[in-house]
């Protein structure tokens, strides 16, 4: 809210000098009950300051449109800035607020509830370019995708029109190792250390896994189907009993296929992973059996691997397919 001399859409001056209220920027109120660090409450906060014809980027436009794994903080959970476009326009840096000279066309800055940001495939191609690594250009556009926001098709077009601009070398290589089927930051990690430096080939992201009448064992996070390799990570909530009794069980059902299960935990340090990796591997070239398994999908699955697949969902279909994003 503005300042209002009545008091009746806003704070007076007095009021606003009191503890009821809190400057969110200059000119802008709201009462001081207001969670100001609600991440949705900040990107809004932030969108009364944007000039006009411009609009929000970055991790905030993301998140406004729905990319749930961009959560507004970066290491040791501090809160990143809300990118603002100002191109050409004079505004004054504000506390929580950055600012953005990169300008881009109209027809790439869109309304969303009320709130200007750029468009999915200009905010995750600015991600890529400007992430503190490749590893993290990669991880953007995998939980960009991961929404359906963006397919690597969509971003390759935008990126192929900045030909001169800041990241793109980093951009393209992030293009190169991307995913449309990741479903954590961890997991695309976890990909990029399984080829880093060890010459293993790329794994499959969360690729429903079968037996040989057709019956789905699981859908594990990597999974090299030629070696017959499983990688799982586990986070936190791994630790709880049910999930823990299901993860168990699944392993079971791959070690019965003749599959190799390697697990990274949290926290568990990347050489001692690639360690576990590289040994699972020597242990499939003694194999003796072939697997009994397929990654081929009886013809009554519906796939979901693609960003193009899962748009094609009817509701119905993405409430029963997708539900693993609820979780």
């Amino acid at each position: 809210m503005r300042l209002d001399p009545l008091g009746l859409s806003g704070p007076t001056r007095w009021q606003a000098r009191t503890r009821a209220w809190r400057r969110t920027s200059r000119g802008f109120y709201v009462p001081a009950s207001v969670d100001a660090a609600d991440v949705e409450q900040r990107i809004l906060e932030a969108s009364v300051v944007v000039p006009r014809g411009m609009g929000i980027t970055g991790w905030a436009a993301a998140r406004w449109q729905g990319a749930r794994w961009f959560s507004g903080t970066g290491t040791a959970a501090a809160p990143l800035p809300v990118t603002i476009l100002i191109s050409t326009f004079d505004i004054r840096p504000q506390p929580g607020i950055e600012l953005s000279g990169e300008g881009t066309s109209p027809d790439r800055i869109i309304d969303v509830d009320g709130v200007r940001v750029t468009d999915p495939a200009w905010t995750t191609a600015f991600l890529m370019r400007r992430a503190v690594s490749l590893v993290q250009a990669v991880v953007a556009l995998d939980m960009a995708a991961y929404d359906d926001l963006v397919s690597l098709a969509e971003v390759a077009s935008i990126i192929a029109g900045q030909r001169s601009w800041t990241g793109v070398p980093q951009a393209r290589a992030a293009l190169a190792l991307a995913s449309e089927n990741s479903w954590s930051p961890q997991e695309t990690v976890m990909r990029l250390a399984w080829t880093d430096g060890t010459g293993l080939p790329a794994p499959l992201a969360n690729r429903p896994l079968f037996d040989l009448t057709g019956r789905h064992l699981g859908t594990p996070d990597l999974l090299d189907p030629r070696a017959g390799v499983v990688g799982e990570y586990d986070g936190a909530v791994h630790l709880a009993r049910e999930r823990r009794l299901a993860d168990v069980r699944a392993e079971e059902r791959y070690r019965q296929h003749g599959l190799e299960v390697v697990r990274w935990l949290a926290g568990d340090p990347v050489d001692s992973f690639r360690a576990r990796l590289l040994a699972a591997y020597r242990r499939t070239e003694a194999r003796m059996t072939p697997l009994a398994c397929t990654v081929v999908p009886p013809p009554w699955w519906t796939p979901t691997t693609t960003v193009a697949r899962r748009r094609s969902l009817t509701g119905d279909q993405r409430a029963r397919f997708l539900r693993y994003r609820a979780a």
